[in-house]
């Protein structure tokens, strides 16, 4: 499904349900010129973050933004001319923020289409990344939402500890620490014990429960820091 067919069922999905999104402007993201030449400039400035020059560039931005019938030129247009510098980027993503903060998920489909134009020629440079992450920052997005967003594209690092501890990442402190206590029982060296398996067996389990450990300790020392971020 393209992009302006998701924002356009979040649209529909708001006349239904007006909690869902009650801050948002009227009528379809898609038709606000504001938000395509804000989102267009967003896309073409991420295509120049690599600093590899690539004539299917637009064909990949238009596979998830796709123009309103009528406007492709001018998108086009618009699109040649941003990509030149990466260099205001920051103030369309300002722009989007402040006219759809009501709208927290339409900016979040923003963020996913990024990361679709980023990754479609295989993989995504660091500094597409940074350019990515400083758009998710902008809009209003916690590092563990980012983190989500991340992982949904790119997938999880092997050395994550929500990984380690198989939980989203914008799971609640008590849901991560009920799951830790489940992992933590299961995986305590005195049942490999009480099983009678060998001292291997428990070797194996020690490490997986100092494991399972660290990584609550690292979420909970994250999440702290984050707090003390928020708070400042």
């Amino acid at each position: 499904m393209s992009f302006w067919r998701n924002i356009a069922g979040l649209a529909v999905r708001r006349s239904v349900d007006d909690a869902e999104c009650p801050d948002c402007p009227a009528g379809l993201p898609g038709e606000d010129p504001a938000f395509t030449t804000a989102v267009t400039a967003l896309g073409a400035k991420l295509a120049k973050a690599d600093g590899r020059a690539d004539v299917d560039e637009f064909e990949r931005f238009s596979e998830v933004f796709q123009s309103e019938p009528g406007s492709e030129r001018n998108v086009r247009r618009l699109f040649q001319l941003a990509r030149q510098t990466t260099h205001g980027f920051e103030s369309y993503a300002r722009r989007l923020a402040k006219r759809y903060r009501g709208c927290p998920q339409l900016l979040e489909d923003v963020v996913d289409g990024l990361f679709h134009i980023a990754a479609s020629d295989g993989a995504v440079s660091d500094d597409e990344l940074a350019y990515i992450g400083r758009v998710a920052e902008i809009f209003g997005f916690s590092p563990l939402v980012f983190r989500r967003l991340k992982a949904t594209h790119l997938g999880s690092d092997a050395d994550d500890p929500y990984t380690v501890l198989d939980v989203p990442h914008d799971a609640s402190d008590e849901a991560i620490r009920a799951v830790w206590k489940k992992m933590l029982s299961e995986a305590h060296p005195d049942r490999a014990r009480a099983r009678g398996l060998p001292s291997e067996f428990i070797e194996v389990a020690e490490a997986k429960s100092a494991a399972i450990n660290a990584a609550f300790d690292a979420i909970m020392r994250e999440r702290r820091q984050i707090a003390l971020v928020g708070a400042a």
